[in-house]
């Protein structure tokens, strides 16, 4: 197949200086044929009979990317984000149970920022917040341009693996185009093209590179920039011990436990604040984070507990095999959480669900984590 661009030139005094200043011919329109890969056409015609789930556009820029999936999948068209909060900006017939959820699984699963305008998010957040939007349209096969482009690179990689296991969980297709070839080990395409070389392959599912945290205790103080990212509450229990998993130079979580006072047992330290920044969320950080801390915590002689009450939270800590789930409880909401359920028009009773750290040797272990913590920075 070949696509065609003929773009009229419409001749002003500019123009023909241009023409003379490089020694263009002179020309009233400007024509570009390139050719697209048949298993490409077949692909977008739904011709072929290999499943896939995401495909990727990739090459510089001026090489037909753009055109070729406008071509073959369709265009990809601009939200309008209006002032209201996030959640309001999507079908009013999606649940507002399935749009947290579609937040929550491309990595944007903070309470707070979901209350909040689209203007008012961060760059990583307004991408998420997008790609959500995508998968929530009824279009068969979703397709992004500029994917990641307006982000930092790490953060592109970090939302490329939380948008492609959102996209597997579903029965949607997504096309992202793109410039940046770093994001291929990252995204899992099932298929790449390249308009530039016309060279089009199918890839199997592989593991993503290994993130390298390290682990520090931190002072009080460094809740700071975390705390309004809490999907409950603002403030830090003055007895907690506090902890951050750094990245490199940036700290990218927050985790704390405080003690916990027991009629027979005296060594039990409960779970008090984990935030993940939302750049850095759906990687599985913060399950990784805890699971550090009680393996720290039990070294020292002290059983951890967690009392949990967001919803992807409790799926992944009752998945694990490092934890073991004590009981479930109702309890009336209060400050941040009952705002977030009046708004979410739930009932007066939030959910919890209270776990126990089982350490390592005590049950087989888990599967790796996908974000492996490395030693205490001193």
């Amino acid at each position: 197949m070949k696509i065609e661009l003929i773009a009229d030139v419409h001749r002003s005094g500019r123009v023909m200086q241009v023409e003379g200043m490089f020694d263009v011919p002179p020309a009233s329109r400007q024509e570009h044929t390139f050719d697209v890969p048949q298993p490409v056409v077949d692909l977008a015609q739904g011709h072929h009979a290999q499943d896939w789930s995401i495909g990727l556009i990739v090459g510089p820029s001026g090489a037909g990317k753009s055109t070729a999936a406008r071509e073959l999948f369709g265009p990809s068209e601009p939200f309008d984000w209006d002032d209201r909060a996030l959640v309001d900006n999507f079908p009013r017939s999606l649940p507002t149970k399935d749009i947290t959820g579609l937040l929550t699984s491309v990595g944007l699963g903070s309470p707070p920022s979901w209350l909040r305008p689209y203007a008012t998010l961060s760059t990583g957040e307004q991408f998420r917040a997008t790609v959500a939007r995508h998968l929530a349209s009824e279009d068969e096969v979703a397709v992004i341009d500029e994917f990641t482009s307006t982000v930092d690179r790490t953060v592109a990689q970090v939302s490329s693996h939380a948008v492609q296991k959102a996209v597997r969980r579903t029965s949607r297709k997504l096309v992202a185009v793109t410039c940046h070839f770093d994001l291929i080990d990252w995204l899992q395409p099932d298929w790449v093209y390249r308009p530039d070389t016309v060279d089009f392959e199918w890839r199997r599912l592989q593991r993503h590179p290994d993130l390298h945290l390290e682990i520090t205790t931190l002072p009080h103080s460094a809740w700071a920039p975390f705390a309004r990212h809490h999907y409950l509450s603002h403030l830090l229990h003055v007895a907690a011990h506090c902890y951050g998993a750094f990245l490199g130079d940036e700290c990218v979580a927050f985790n704390a436990d405080i003690p916990f006072p027991h009629p027979k047992r005296k060594n039990i330290r409960m779970g008090h604040r984990l935030v993940v920044l939302p750049d850095y969320q759906g990687l599985g950080i913060g399950i990784a984070f805890d699971n550090w801390l009680g393996e720290h915590l039990h070294a020292q002689g002290y059983r951890y507990h967690k009392t949990i009450s967001h919803p992807a939270l409790i799926h992944a800590y009752a998945a694990s095999a490092r934890w073991e789930l004590l009981h479930a409880v109702n309890r009336p909401t209060r400050g941040g959480a009952k705002r977030l359920h009046k708004t979410m028009q739930s009932t007066r009773k939030l959910a919890t669900r209270s776990f126990r750290y089982v350490p390592s040797g005590a049950r087989p272990a888990p599967e790796p984590s996908p974000a492996p913590l490395a030693g205490t920075r001193s």
